[in-house]
């Protein structure tokens, strides 16, 4: 079986990443000899709809693999931040015939019953994004998680310090306290601000990643700090809308640097306004891919290889890439995760003449 253009693509762009130079051999492994036109059913478990690339990104990328590989099912449950909602969707998964579980678990410690479950069944589990806290887990696909952390906390840093802030107040809006990923990311970030001369003025892990909850809880830190607060580290683009807009609820001034993740068309747009610094492009397509191809290689019986193991687990991580009003056009235009046409609509338009992406 051969890997996908889009995949072949992204590796050459790699080169120099021996991370990705695992994968290539991984994937090849993973897939040679799979062989064509098998019929079978994979379970792709996503954990919420309130982070957009799940719904944009994930999903159609997989399903559109997983039938360029063969005549190949895919049962798709949203588990809308409910552990207990997925844990039912995987056991109707399991009823229905799934051969692989593709799983990302709304909470990284719950979702072992599910793999539990299916260990028992005899049917292997791809842990998606985020690694499931137990289990016999047949592969690990994600981002190299605490670097996603220094990409922020290091941009964040940099533009503080490009504005005289370098000894200011911030917040830190973290992720959900079940996800594993959200403390990787919040690892990384501390490794870089612990060592300025910053103060964390407070710090919150936000439940279910919930912009709505990230709000509230920003608008009750500039009540109590109000001008102290310089710039605000919040762990991905759903949270940094939320921190917004209590910033401009309260009409703060000057305008903090607010740190994001997932490059989402908002975020972008954002970004050309001001309102946001930065995010990081995840390029969610080879993560997608690569998982539709493990779950057809095992499903096929084939033995399944990657660059590295955590806690045993065959695992491969992409790199993640920090994204500015500089390098948009490099980053996620470049790679065709959005156009100028999606970017630059009329209420943005004069944002894209100023930053160079379109002409006037």
């Amino acid at each position: 079986m051969a890997l996908s253009a889009s995949l072949r693509r992204f590796l050459r762009r790699a080169t120099a990443s021996i991370v990705a130079l695992g994968l290539a051999a991984g994937a090849l492994a993973a897939c040679a000899g799979a062989p064509s036109g098998t019929e079978g059913t994979v379970a792709l478990l996503l954990p919420d709809a309130k982070t957009a690339r799940y719904e944009t990104f994930d999903r159609p990328l997989f399903e559109a693999r997983i039938a360029e590989l063969g005549d190949y099912r895919v049962l798709y449950s949203n588990a809308d931040q409910d552990a207990a909602k997925q844990q039912q969707q995987a056991e109707s998964a399991l009823t229905a015939g799934a051969g692989v579980l593709v799983l990302d678990p709304v909470d990284v410690a719950a979702a072992v019953s599910i793999v539990t479950e299916a260990n028992e069944r005899g049917i292997p589990v791809v842990s998606y994004d985020r690694l499931v806290a137990g289990g016999d887990l047949a592969y690990y696909v994600s981002f190299d998680n605490e670097k996603v952390g220094v990409l922020q906390a290091t941009a964040f840093v940099e533009a503080l310090e490009g504005r005289g802030d370098s000894t200011g107040g911030i917040l830190m809006v973290n992720g959900s306290p079940t996800d594993s990923n959200a403390t990787s990311f919040a690892v990384g970030a501390h490794s870089v601000l612990d060592e300025t001369r910053l103060e964390i003025l407070a710090e919150f892990a936000t439940p279910d990643w919930s912009p709505d909850k990230a709000q509230t809880w920003v608008a009750g830190q500039i009540a109590q700090y109000g001008d102290r607060i310089v710039g605000v580290y919040a762990a991905n683009d759903g949270t940094a809308s939320g921190a917004i807009s209590a910033l401009k609820a309260a009409n703060v001034d000057p305008w903090p640097i607010v740190t994001g993740q997932d490059a989402e068309l908002t975020a972008i747009q954002r970004i050309l306004t001001g309102d946001q610094y930065m995010t990081v492009y995840k390029a969610m397509k080879p993560q997608a891919e690569l998982a539709a191809e493990i779950a057809v290689a095992l499903l096929n019986g084939e033995e399944v290889t990657a660059p590295l193991e955590i806690d045993g687990t065959p695992t491969t991580l992409l790199d993640p890439v920090a994204v500015t009003v500089d390098n948009i056009l490099e980053t996620v235009v470049a790679d065709g995760f959005w156009t100028l046409d999606d970017i630059c609509t009329p209420d943005y338009r004069e944002a894209c003449i100023a930053a160079g992406l379109v002409d006037e």
